[in-house]
């Protein structure tokens, strides 16, 4: 029996999606076992321009009817912000779905109440797109460290500041004048202060220390700086000293005597790297995060943090996986960090 999809958005990451799903059928169903088939795509806009590859057919305009529709399996949720798609997850879940979504903002602020709530359905929310795109960091930290005492995640978790950042250090080019570059790329929106404020990175660090230690961070959780007011003379200061500069999430589980529990630090901010530290080369629009455990020692992921295809393949790894929970009756791991 084929697995049945409902996605919800096409934009770039779910046009992408349907795209890898469709060319790739036989692909996958050798290399999963699991038959994978598009039920429905809800858009906002019907008129709207589409890739050649989406059937039209499949489109429509009543995302509720999706959620609902029995027959269908999973949904995949790549429409982002939190109206509708906190209430859209939540009724797929309520009505006996497994979700699979990208979306930080909203897993950030409310991703403990949306697990809950998964739980007590006995289905899954899967969400490995959330932080570094096509990066398998999520898995990595929930399924391969599960136990491993993580001591430390630090990262370069946003393409658009490392782009900057990276033209300013090597190119001698204004943040203004980066910022611009970034603009005509893609790399960056025309209001560009989710991320060049911080507030992207934010919501990731937010979800990876969540993940890493067990606890339940918000956004409002972390600690954040953005990198508008970084100028040339602080990467000639760095560059002297033997450093450069990079936009950082940091996540630390802080130990102290008499506290049983520890102390978590969060927080996104510019800082100055060792040039001989691995994260000093990650360039451009790519992410890269470093992982320090107990046991394992040091970690580091990279890969390219965003884009259509990247985003999708980790939001597909996503699919299979609840689509197997489904075929066995089973759930993910519910992890409880010490």
């Amino acid at each position: 029996m084929p697995v049945r999809l409902g996605i919800l958005g096409c934009g770039n990451v779910g046009a992408s999606l349907v795209k890898i799903i469709l060319e790739g059928q036989s692909l996958i169903e050798s290399q999963t076992g699991e038959v994978l088939e598009i039920a429905a795509i809800a858009v906002r806009d019907l008129s709207a321009d589409r890739p050649v590859w989406v059937p039209r057919d499949l489109l429509t305009d009543d995302p509720f009817a999706v959620v609902t529709d029995p027959t269908v399996d999973i949904i995949v949720e790549v429409m982002g912000g939190y109206d509708p798609a906190k209430p859209l997850i939540e009724e797929a879940l309520r009505s006996k779905k497994s979700v699979v979504t990208a979306n930080k903002s909203l897993l950030s602020d409310y991703g403990e109440e949306i697990s809950q709530l998964a739980r007590s359905q006995g289905r899954d929310v899967f969400f490995e797109a959330a932080v570094a795109g096509g990066i398998p960091l999520i898995r990595s930290l929930k399924v391969s460290l599960a136990a491993e005492r993580v001591r430390r995640v630090t990262g370069i978790v946003n393409g658009t500041t490392n782009y900057i950042l990276t033209r300013m250090s090597e190119d001698g080019v204004s943040y203004s004048d980066a910022l611009s570059s970034a603009q005509e790329l893609g790399y960056a929106e025309a209001d560009p202060v989710a991320d060049v404020e911080g507030f992207d990175a934010s919501a990731k660090a937010a979800i990876l220390a969540s993940i890493a230690f067990g606890r339940n961070v918000m956004l409002q959780d972390v600690s954040r700086e953005g990198i508008t007011g970084i100028t040339l003379d602080d990467f000639a200061f760095a560059k002297r000293h033997g450093y450069t500069l990079k936009l950082l999430a940091i996540c630390e589980w802080i130990e102290s005597e008499g506290d049983s529990e520890g102390k978590i630090s969060v927080r996104v901010h510019p800082a100055m790297v060792s040039l001989t530290h691995p994260l000093a080369s990650v360039r451009d629009a790519f992410n890269a995060v470093f992982v320090e455990g107990d046991a394992v020692g040091e970690l580091m992921f990279y890969g390219r943090g965003a884009g259509g295809l990247p985003t999708a393949s980790a939001v597909l790894g996503d699919v299979i996986d609840a689509a197997h929970n489904l075929r066995f009756g089973s759930t993910e791991r519910h992890m409880a960090r010490p």
